[in-house]
């Protein structure tokens, strides 16, 4: 079943081995920086003075991944963390996707659409890839007026292309994702697929 996170859900969860072994958390989420995706996780250990971990997660390991843990099959899933690093690298050797939050959002026609405050991905369990398929923005006073019970600074959803990077100190979308903005992430997904079935990528819905 297709599934909606908010990455602020994903970090600091714990990665349980099917075994049920408790072998570290997420400390970040490496976004791959030739597109909308998450290459995988840096991680930290277990306790409230545990620092990071030299190993690292990469999403291809991932079992399965819901709002109380990550599961792996047992510890030797993890790679060195430069691993994941290097799967978030983008072709030219540039980096991967940075961290995006209070970024400001602009159409592909120069209009603000308000400041980025989390990311949302979209991931079937055992899947190949979890992509990223919006931002949760605080909305400007401009989206605001056009969606219903909004004011400036309400949080609304935003959908993406299915190969836009998720990098840049302005993030561009284009013009129409205006019509297709959300304020509940149960009824997101049909949004990212129609957004996209008009732009003509594919997309899958919830």
């Amino acid at each position: 079943m297709t599934r909606l996170m908010r990455t602020s859900e994903v970090t600091a969860l714990p990665v349980v081995t099917l075994a049920g072994d408790d072998v570290a958390q997420v400390k970040d989420i490496a976004f791959s920086g030739d597109g909308g995706a998450v290459a995988g996780f840096t991680l930290a250990g277990r306790g409230l003075f545990s620092g990071p971990l030299k190993t690292g997660l990469l999403w291809s390991k991932v079992v399965g991944l819901g709002p109380d843990a990550v599961m792996i099959t047992d510890e030797s899933a993890l790679d060195p963390v430069d691993d994941v690093r290097g799967a978030a690298a983008s072709a030219d050797g540039s980096g991967s996707g940075g961290n995006v939050l209070g970024d400001q959002v602009l159409t592909d026609g120069g209009t603000d659409l308000g400041r980025v405050v989390d990311v949302i991905v979209q991931f079937d369990n055992g899947s190949s890839a979890c992509d990223v398929v919006g931002y949760e923005i605080e909305a400007s006073e401009h989206l605001a007026a056009k969606v219903s019970n909004a004011s400036n600074g309400t949080r609304l959803l935003v959908p993406l292309p299915d190969t836009l990077a998720v990098s840049g100190e302005h993030l561009m979308v284009p013009a129409s994702a205006e019509g297709f903005v959300s304020g509940d992430l149960a009824g997101f997904g049909a949004a990212v697929s129609a957004f996209r079935a008009q732009l003509g990528t594919p997309g899958e819905g919830v």
